[in-house]
């Protein structure tokens, strides 16, 4: 099944040729307006690496700068290089109480950065070292039958969660995937889900994404929209 949800996503070959992938997209939803920081609602070009945790967002957190994602550091710097922010471990810092109320534009960053580049890098995010992967049983929705993948992600692997669900529809593509962002609530369940696939150079990715509550019992609340992703241009490097 996994070779065939690979194939599904533009082949090995393809992923194995690339070092990054760009998209220019727009996001925002719940998430960040909770937390009283929109500069993720602006348009702009986001660059991940495909073999290895790294993100660049441009013009973030405004023109003429850029941020900058890795697991261990994040920084936002000026269109020379000056580095004018930054943090290092970025994710321990969420065990402050002031995440739950407020984030900073280095919040922002690394939140936004460890999910960018997880979305973007997959499906070749799943073979990456330790990443371990079972089938379980399908699931019904939207009138299909959607096949699951189970997947349990190393702790050093910047991620929403270690545990997390994968849904695939009859061509083999992500149409839904589940997880709990204990970033951003710590008893937070989530389903997100992919839609309107459009080829890139060989590469098929959705370009629509949402992110909805998902109940115990793995049904789905339709509001409030929890994150929302709108991706228009995809490059390939």
């Amino acid at each position: 099944m996994f070779e065939q949800i690979v194939a599904a996503h533009g082949g090995r070959a393809l992923w194995q040729s690339l070092n990054a992938v760009s998209a220019r997209l727009s996001f925002g939803g719940l998430a960040f307006a909770a937390r009283f920081n929109r500069a993720g609602l602006r348009e702009r070009w986001v660059q991940v690496s495909v073999n290895e945790p790294h993100a660049v967002l441009a013009d973030y957190p405004g023109p003429g700068r850029r941020g900058i994602f890795t697991p261990g550091r994040v920084w936002i710097e000026s269109a020379g290089g000056e580095v004018l922010a930054e943090r290092r471990s970025p994710r321990t810092a969420f065990s402050s109480p002031r995440r739950y109320l407020w984030w900073d534009d280095l919040d922002l960053l690394y939140f936004a950065g460890y999910a960018l580049w997880n979305y973007l890098s997959f499906p070749f995010l799943l073979t990456l070292p330790d990443v371990e992967i079972r089938e379980i049983a399908p699931w019904p929705e939207a009138g299909e039958i959607w096949r699951r993948l189970a997947v349990q992600f190393p702790d050093e692997l910047p991620t929403h969660s270690r545990e997390q669900i994968f849904y695939f529809d009859q061509r083999f593509r992500l149409r839904r995937f589940d997880y709990d962002p204990v970033l951003f609530l710590p008893r937070a369940t989530a389903a997100h889900y992919c839609s309107e696939y459009r080829d890139f150079a060989g590469l098929s990715m959705p370009t629509r994404r949402k992110v909805l509550p998902r109940r115990p019992d793995g049904r789905v609340l339709s509001r409030p929209t929890l994150v929302w992703i709108e991706i228009e241009e995809v490059l390939l490097k």
